[in-house]
């Protein structure tokens, strides 16, 4: 009878699979390099990102809700050790929620936060693009991060070129990317009353079409009714469409460039988890990981050199 054991191949081969499989049991892990990320996402909530021109299921949703499904998505994408922070835009500077904190650990804290994130957050009305995201790159330049700003990039009102933010001496310090979010084409913005609820659209006349801050980038000759004390912009009526709305991308992509960062369109979760897992973001460490998968395949290859040999026979 030992004989018959000894000679048998498939006696050795479903041994050799069970003992595999014992392994697997085990939860065996092998140490490995990894990379892990560490961002603080910056998100804009003023009104124009209530503009509905993105699609989830098949209806209109609002870029912030759009940013909101897609960063809870991209939460699950992030290997563990890595983390994430979160913070808000509106106005002229953003406001810090919470420091990153490890993203597995933390995931429902993390995803119960950006689910409630609301444009009604806002503390102001103003939306100073650039500005605000000079204040975001100072406030997190000792923070070891990597910052995420997101936005449509309209200022609102529009921004003087006389008084453009200055990157100078923050450029190269704090690494990050730009997202931009909505879509190309203009689109309406929705308009609230003072309880929160839906009020129809903002018209021409709801909104400014020019930045009246300061003095004016044009010669005076030029400013039907210009007074330097009174009416430096001069006293035409402005007329615009800033009562619309669509993704700034060439002014963003200035502002990135002027910043040191990346810039990247918001598409869909897949193409934001690629762009944000780039090496440059990326801090490798060694990760203990889970390698039951290679006992689990020998397993498998085992048992099939079983079931292979015995049709090979019956085919004979």
């Amino acid at each position: 009878m030992p004989s018959y054991y000894l000679k048998n191949y498939r006696f050795w081969l479903l041994t050799l699979a069970l003992l595999a499989m014992l392994v697997a049991l085990v939860r065996p892990t092998q140490n490995q390099p990894r990379p892990i990320y560490n961002y603080t996402f910056i998100i804009d909530i003023t009104r124009s990102m209530n503009a509905a021109d993105y699609q989830l299921d098949g209806q209109a949703v609002s870029r912030l809700e759009y940013v909101k499904h897609s960063l809870r998505g991209l939460l699950a994408k992030l290997p563990c050790q890595s983390k994430v922070g979160l913070g808000l835009f509106t106005e002229r500077r953003s406001t810090l929620l919470f420091e990153p904190i490890e993203v597995c650990q933390g995931f429902n804290e993390i995803d119960t936060a950006l689910a409630q994130v609301d444009w009604r957050m806002a503390w102001a009305a103003d939306s100073r693009i650039a500005s605000g995201l000079l204040n975001t790159l100072q406030m997190l330049e000792k923070l070891d991060t990597h910052v995420i700003f997101i936005t449509d990039g309209q200022e609102a009102p529009p921004v003087n070129p006389r008084y453009r933010s200055d990157f100078a001496a923050v450029k190269g310090k704090a690494k990050g990317m730009i997202i931009g979010a909505g879509g190309l084409q203009a689109v309406p913005i929705p308009k609230f009353n003072n309880k929160g609820e839906p009020d129809g659209f903002y018209r021409p006349d709801d909104v400014p079409h020019r930045s009246t801050f300061g003095e004016s980038d044009l010669n005076p000759e030029k400013i039907q009714g210009y007074n330097a004390r009174n009416a430096p912009f001069g006293n035409d009526t402005s007329a615009g469409n800033e009562h619309l709305t669509a993704l700034q991308e060439s002014y963003l992509q200035a502002l990135s460039t002027e910043a040191g960062l990346h810039y990247q369109r918001l598409s869909n979760v897949d193409d934001l988890a690629v762009a944000l897992q780039i090496p440059e973001f990326a801090k490798p460490i060694n990760t203990a990981v889970d390698v039951r998968w290679q006992a689990a395949l020998v397993a498998l290859a085992l048992l099939m050199l079983v079931f292979i040999r015995r049709l090979d026979r019956g085919l004979t």
